[in-house]
């Protein structure tokens, strides 16, 4: 059974922080607040915690994995960024987007899109979020807890954890939140691509 932890949204305890760092680091599943509703996440290098939520979400192959990053300074190690990408990315983070990028050599294999060696890559506004980041020292893979059937993101911790309690390691109540996940936008090519509307504005975009 998972452990679950009530954490202030706006100024997070930094014990329950402290603690929910160490199942991360320890190779667990985490479900998490961001700024577009419930996420979960893990560690890059822990391939058993990817390979648990890919189970939770019934992944296709070729789904775009999310590396949420605690600020712009992580993307250049991560993913390959010219100057026009890098100014749309800065213009509208931290915030409800997650960018489609081709990866660099630093992501694991198994995380990039097989057939086109991408990644997705964001900043979050929230707090925990902010925190976790913080503590772990590095990015977190993550996918928002969009659960197989439907088409929105979870909002009630509670009910998360009755429905997840047997498969993650920590479940973070961070209050409920809205149930958009993040609106993804493709910038491999010469013009941002909008694959998915979501709760960030497309007009930046268009």
């Amino acid at each position: 059974m998972s452990q679950f932890f009530q954490i202030h949204p706006e100024n997070p305890q930094p014990r329950l922080i402290k603690q929910a760092v160490e199942i991360v680091n320890k190779g667990g599943v985490i479900v998490y607040p961001t700024d577009s509703g419930y996420a979960l996440g893990c560690r890059l290098e822990e391939k058993n915690a990817m390979e648990r939520i890919c189970r939770i979400r019934q992944f296709a192959d070729d789904h775009n994995f999310t590396l949420i990053c605690r600020d712009l300074s992580e993307l250049s190690s991560y993913a390959q960024v010219d100057n026009s990408a890098f100014r749309l990315i800065k213009n509208n983070t931290p915030g409800n987007y997650t960018f489609i990028l081709k990866a660099t050599k630093e992501v694991p294999r198994r995380l990039m899109n097989d057939k086109r060696k991408t990644i997705g890559l964001r900043v979050p506004s929230n707090p925990i979020a902010l925190a976790l980041l913080e503590q772990v020292n590095e990015p977190i893979m993550s996918t928002s807890l969009i659960l197989p059937g439907n088409d929105f993101t979870e909002s009630d911790p509670e009910e998360i954890f009755d429905k997840l309690g047997t498969q993650v390691d920590l479940v973070i109540d961070g209050g409920s939140l809205g149930q958009q996940p993040t609106t993804v936008v493709d910038l491999t090519s010469d013009s941002p691509q909008v694959v998915r509307e979501g709760a960030g504005s497309i007009k930046p975009f268009l």
